[in-house]
This record gives C-alpha cells, structure tokens and sequence, in this order.
C-alpha cells in the first residue's frame, strides 16, 4: 500500500539550531499512527514543517503522492492535510461559527453547510453555543471547536497536537473517543501526544522521537513490549 504521508530523511531547525536530524515516518492511509516524545523532542516541529509553516532544511515530504516539501501552508491545506495545532489557538473575538466557517476557506467551501451540520452532529455544545465568542468557551470546548475547525477542511490526514492538553480526565475520555469514531470513519490521524497509555491503546503504529531522531517505529505492543523502550521514553 501507498503510504498517504511520507517523511524521509527530514531535517528541521529555527537558524544555527537543528531541530530534526534525518526523520522517518509514515502514516498509511485510514491509520492512526501515534507520535510520542518528551517535550523538545521535535515532535511539535515536525508538524510545522509537514504543514508548511517551518521550512525543511534537507529531506522530502510526500502527501498522496505529491511532493509538498516546504510547499506553501495553503497548498497544503488544499492537498487535504490539517493540522489542529497545540494549544487550540481558536480565533478568540469570532465566534464558533465564524471560527468554523474559517476552516473551511481554503478547501471543502462549496460544502461549508454540509459539512457544518456533521461538525455539529459530532459536537452537539457548538451548535449551542453557535453565536458564542470563542474566547468565552471552556478549554474543552474551546478543543472541540478547534477539531471542529479542522473537520471543515475535509481532512484526508488530520494531524492532532497534544488535544487532551490540559482537560479533565473525563474530557481526555471523550478526546480520544472522538479519535476512535474519526478513525472508524475511514480518517487517517497523525496523533501527537503525551498520554502514552491512551494514544497507544487507539493507534495501529507509534513512532518514539527523542532529540530530533527516531528511537522507534513499530506497533505498539512492540513498544510496550520492551522494557527499557519503556522506561526510557515513555515512563511507563
């Protein structure tokens, strides 16, 4: 099977700091592919730069075929991959709608209302809170509205960053409920998290990145499966 991303040989950094030091990853088609690592592991900046925000300085991103490396954010966001990024950064002064209506801009507009009607149905507190300034929202709605956001572009990979970041366990519980349903639903996800336990109970392959270099891909049971892969990066 063609892979739906693939990373090779991927080199990043911000000026005289390298960042990504020769990455790998892919992510298959319909696959939750769970991305691990301490903060300033790189993780963050590994999604910047297959999103276009951050420049590659060596290697290639491929996205369904297509080299996107160092492509502009917009081309590939029309390309179908969307990222929910850390920390929600929701349009605090719109409100949802208008924060929705936003993510469906540059892909998917002729959809907008179709596509509007199935964010709701998944997230039925946003239609409640429709008209409501999204500097108002609680933090997890404030993470369902980013989601939201991200949905409208008809995402083909949706890259998540840290979305159980600062909820409540039983939000954590309904974050990662919301990945299964995605996921059973046929979307390819790019799961960056810090809940280890979680993140590899839903994912089909998990990849350990510590320093800007990969320590390990694999399956999760092989993962866990290793005590010193255990205790050395995931705590556990």
């Amino acid at each position: 099977m063609t892979a739906l991303l693939d990373i090779t040989q991927l080199r990043a950094g911000y000026g005289r700091v390298e960042v990504l030091r020769g990455v790998d990853l892919q992510v298959q088609p319909g696959e939750i592919v769970a991305l691990l690592g301490s903060n300033g592991a790189g993780k963050s900046t590994l999604n910047n730069v297959t999103s276009g925000l951050v420049p590659a300085t060596a290697g290639r991103v491929v996205f369904d075929g297509a080299d996107i490396t160092n492509a502009h954010y917009r081309a590939v966001v029309q390309a179908g991959l969307i990222q929910v990024p850390e920390g929600r950064r929701v349009f605090p002064n719109l409100n949802v709608l208008e924060n929705l209506e936003l993510g469906g801009f540059t892909r998917a507009r002729p959809r907008r209302a179709q596509n509007l009607e199935r964010v709701f149905g998944i997230f039925p507190r946003l239609r409640e809170r429709v008209a409501q300034k999204a500097g108002t929202l609680s933090g997890g709605e404030q993470q369902m509205l980013a989601i939201g956001r991200g949905l409208m572009a008809e995402p083909r990979l949706l890259i998540l960053d840290e979305p159980s970041l600062g909820l409540s366990p039983l939000l954590v519980e309904e974050m990662f409920t919301l990945i299964r349903r995605l996921h059973a639903e046929g979307l390819a996800v790019l799961l960056v998290e810090q809940n280890v336990a979680q993140s590899l109970a839903i994912a089909d392959r998990a990849y350990v990145l510590e320093n800007g270099t990969l320590r390990f891909s694999g399956t999760p049971d092989a993962l866990l499966a290793s005590d010193d892969l255990r205790r050395a990066y995931l705590g556990l």
